[in-house]
């Protein structure tokens, strides 16, 4: 009976055992669904980002055209002015005194001048006179000559007074000119961004004009962004942009490409091309040299058909049709389609793929390589 017994025991394990060996084999021989995903609508950007910094649009470096101590500054950064406005003031005391001394040396000249002209008048008459004595034999020659001499000399005196009135006129408006320069005036309407000078300081304009402040439009904006060479082919001018900030992430400011400066700058072997655009700053709450991170749209697609790249396969000689799978009565079938606008993850799907098609993301396909599929753990069941 204890023969009986163990014999039983054996019949029922290998039978437990067949039964979990039929098993496994069966689920590895079996192919598990692939998985899929239904095509719907959405929304797909391609753009080539950069960082950029943000300037005025229009801004002037306000300096002084004459040397002098600066005596006053009427205005504080950030003020307001408009264009006309009294901002600076140099000493003005020896530009009045070189006005004064070229006036003093035009009333001497006039005063010159009005003696000379009646001396003329005098040697005028005296000539003519010595002409008729001399027709009527009354008079030498020589009293003759000398009275026609005396003419002459007179009237080139009075050409040569005439032209250093030129000439002291000439010196007087370029005085007046310096003595207004000691006033600076407001060249455009703006906001006060910099102030380099600073009121006491002594300016000196004979090598270069002193830069006493910055004027800046703030109601346009430049953003000015760094481009890399592998990037710059892609924008175009005209085509559109946004940005943000870092103290306003959230919020989307938009332009469109103005500019691309083909004076590139390196940077750390890196070839970097400057793109610059415009944006309207009516809240004046962009200021100059924020930071701003940029985006080029190269290419955009609204409420559209889209289809991840990573389930696509390309055709050799195109560049915008692929070859992907869908699931059609169960059965995988290939499509031909074609894409649209694309960021490499995603894409704009034109032609071949409607919404609600199940595509073919992965085939899952069994584990099992050849010969018998082994349970897990490499071992079947032990008799």
């Amino acid at each position: 009976m204890r023969l009986s017994k163990i014999a039983s025991v054996l019949v029922l394990v290998a039978a437990v055992g067949g039964a979990a060996w039929y098993f496994w084999s069966a689920q590895g021989k079996t192919a598990a669904p692939p998985r899929t995903q239904t095509i719907a609508l959405g929304n797909v950007e391609d753009t080539v980002s950069a960082v950029g910094t943000l300037q005025p649009l229009n801004y002037v470096d306000v300096g002084t055209q004459v040397s002098g101590q600066l005596r006053q500054i009427l205005v504080d950064i950030g003020s307001r002015v408009e264009k006309g406005q009294l901002l600076a003031q140099i000493d003005p005391t020896v530009y009045e005194a070189r006005v004064a001394a070229d006036q003093a040396q035009l009333l001497n000249l006039r005063a010159q001048l009005s003696e000379k002209s009646v001396q003329l008048a005098l040697a005028q008459k005296q000539y003519e006179r010595q002409k008729k004595l001399l027709a009527e034999r009354a008079t030498s020659q020589d009293t003759h000559d000398i009275a026609e001499a005396s003419t002459k000399t007179i009237a080139a005196q009075i050409s040569a007074l005439n032209a250093q009135m030129q000439q002291t006129e000439s010196t007087l408006k370029g005085d007046l000119a310096n003595l207004s320069y000691t006033k600076i005036y407001a060249p455009m309407t703006g906001t006060v961004i910099d102030i380099n000078a600073r009121q006491g300081q002594t300016l000196n304009a004979n090598q270069s004009a002193p830069i006493v402040l910055r004027i800046a439009d703030l109601d346009t904006m430049t953003v000015k962004t760094q481009v890399s060479e592998a990037d710059v082919s892609r924008l175009k001018l005209g085509m559109p942009a946004y940005f943000t900030t870092l103290g306003q992430p959230n919020r989307r400011r938009t332009g469109n490409l103005r500019q691309i400066l083909p004076t590139p700058e390196v940077v750390n072997n890196v070839v970097l091309f400057s793109a610059l655009f415009d944006v309207a700053n009516p809240e004046a709450d962009l200021l100059p040299q924020m930071s701003a991170q940029v985006f080029f749209v190269v290419s955009h697609a609204e409420n559209v058909p889209i289809v991840p790249m990573a389930a696509l396969k390309p055709m050799p000689g195109s560049r915008n049709r692929f070859t992907a799978r869908v699931l059609e009565n169960g059965q995988p079938v290939d499509r031909t389609i074609e894409i649209g606008a694309n960021n490499r993850i995603q894409a704009e799907v034109r032609r071949g793929l409607q919404v609600g098609d199940e595509l073919i993301i992965e085939s899952q396909r069994g584990s099992g390589s050849g010969g018998s599929p082994r349970p897990p753990g490499g071992f079947g069941p032990r008799i």
